[in-house]
Parts: structure tokens; sequence; C-alpha cells
């Protein structure tokens, strides 16, 4: 295996490093507006609702706020969009669209939301009567007032797949053979095809986390509050690992919190949002041509 893994990644530098200049590394991105559709369409995926605006519809109207400020400033990349209407599609249709349009960077935008704050005190007591052990007693039971408050949780957060879903990335890229032209006629099932794919995982998963890391430190810098780059190891995030490509959810902000769901269902604050992540996505895009440009001459 060696030998053939040897042969294999020649032919692979062969068919690429003649044109490594003229390809560029961030081509395509495709944005995924969260959720969409009505709650009978939706079902378990309807999103989470403000007191003003739902999720849905704040992830589309920024998602095409980013896609068309992403038109201005990065004229050279093709943005795809996974819907530009109030439809639902399923995480697994969004992943085929990605897939189908072979992005080389996947995006998803929503919104967090958590309850309120549950409080209670005893208002009195109640007397009630029981028996135990062959006897009747007396018990006083407590009466409680309930009630909530707003949850002051805020800020964004970026989410890439977790450690533990790194199988199913694999299985996305064996799925979605994206390689190049060298590489195409080699199973699938073939051993050194296997461990590309698991390279190219690892590759993907160091993309995704530097993006996700730059994202939020552009949100700093647009005085918003940030949770940090995050993975969701147990759970995971499902479109995530299912698209052959590095892979980004961006938490806008909180529909629970009262201020923070004014500023991103505003225009303003949605304007205000793709331009930051247009920020982080030059800084990316840089920093892959960076390295692409060092592979070229030689030097790291």
């Amino acid at each position: 295996m060696p030998v053939l893994f040897f042969v294999i990644s020649l032919q692979a530098a062969d068919a690429t490093d003649k044109d490594k200049i003229q390809k560029a590394p961030l081509r395509r991105i495709v944005i995924d507006a969260g959720h969409g559709g009505s709650p009978s369409a939706a079902g378990k995926f309807y999103g989470a609702s403000g007191k003003h605006m739902e999720e849905k519809d704040v992830a589309l109207a920024t998602a095409l706020r980013l896609r068309d400020v992403i038109n201005e400033q990065m004229p050279d990349v093709e943005v795809i969009m996974t819907r530009t209407t109030d439809v639902f599609n399923s995480p697994i249709v969004k992943a085929n669209i990605a897939n189908a349009a072979k992005g080389d960077l996947f995006i998803s935008l929503h919104c967090n939301d958590v309850p309120g704050l549950l409080h209670k005190e005893i208002t009195g007591y109640t007397t009630k009567t029981i028996k135990r052990k062959g006897k009747t007693i007396e018990k006083k039971v407590p009466q409680y007032h309930t009630w909530r408050t707003p949850n002051p949780a805020i800020g964004t957060e970026t989410y890439i797949w977790g450690v533990g879903k790194t199988k199913d990335k694999e299985e996305a890229l064996m799925e979605n053979n994206f390689t190049d032209a060298a590489l195409l006629t080699i199973d699938n099932g073939n051993p050194a095809m296997k461990m590309i794919n698991s390279l190219r995982t690892y590759e993907y998963a160091q993309k995704s986390r530097k993006l996700a890391e730059t994202v939020e430190e552009e949100f700093i810098k647009s005085n918003r509050v940030s949770r940090g780059a995050k993975q969701r190891d147990e759970k995971g995030i499902w479109v995530l690992q299912a698209v052959a490509m590095p892979a980004i959810l961006i938490e806008m902000g909180f529909l629970s919190n009262a201020d923070e769901e004014a500023f991103i269902t505003s225009e303003e604050g949605q304007q205000q949002t793709a331009e930051t992540i247009v920020k982080a996505l030059k800084r990316y895009k840089f920093s892959l041509e960076a390295h692409l440009r060092g592979q070229t001459t030689g030097t790291r």
C-alpha cells in the first residue's frame, strides 16, 4: 500500500501542480439559511421563535444580505443558496444541495434561544394527612408561587462538527469524491483512497476551526459579545458533517434576549452581521491563498 499511495500522490501532484496558480482555493461558498417553511412542514426542524420574528426569517434575511455582500466585495467567489424563499428543506436536502454544488465552504446561519429563568418562593403551607407505618400523621406541604424572568444569555457562537463525528465526515467525502481528476478513477473502497479521505477530513476540520475562530474574532471587533468557537460533540450538528467541505454554523444571537433580538431582527443588525462575516471570509481566503503560494514556491 505505501507504494500505491506514493504513486497516487505523484499522480495527484502532477495533475494539480500545473494549475495551482490558476485555481483559487475558495471559489464557491454555499450559504444555508437555517430552518424555513411552516410549522406543519418543518415539524421538529421549525426553529426558534422570538417575540417579533422567527429564526427562519432572520436567517433568510441575513443570508440574502450575506450573499449580496460577498458578491460585492468578493466578486471572484460564487455563492450558492440552499434557499432564497420561506421554504422548508430538510437537513438532508440542504447537504445534497451543497454537495451537488461541490462547494469549497458551507456556512449555515441560525439564531439561539433559551427558556426564561424559573423562580419560585414559598407562599404558605397546607396540611396533608398521610399514613406511614400504619399510623396516620399530618404533614405540612409547602405551597409555591412560580414565575419566569428573561434569560440574560447573549452573544454569538460559531460551531464546527464534533470530533466524535469525524467518521461521518469521512463517509461524506467517500460518497462525494471531489478530489482531483487523477484520483477519480480510484475505488473509494481502496485503502489508499480511505487514507486520502481521512487526511482531507483532518484538513477540513482545521480549516473549519480556523474560520470559526476568525468569525468570532470579527464579531468581537464589531462590539458583539462572543461566546466563542465551539464543537457539539455528543449530539453533533448533522449537516456540518454531511457536507464534503469545510463547514461552520453561526448562531447570530439570542432571540430570547430582548436587546439582542432587536439587533438581529433589524436591517441594520443584519447588514452588520453579514459584513462582519465577510470580513472573516476575506481573512480566511487570504490565508488559503498564502498557503497555496507557499506550496507552489516550496515554502511554508
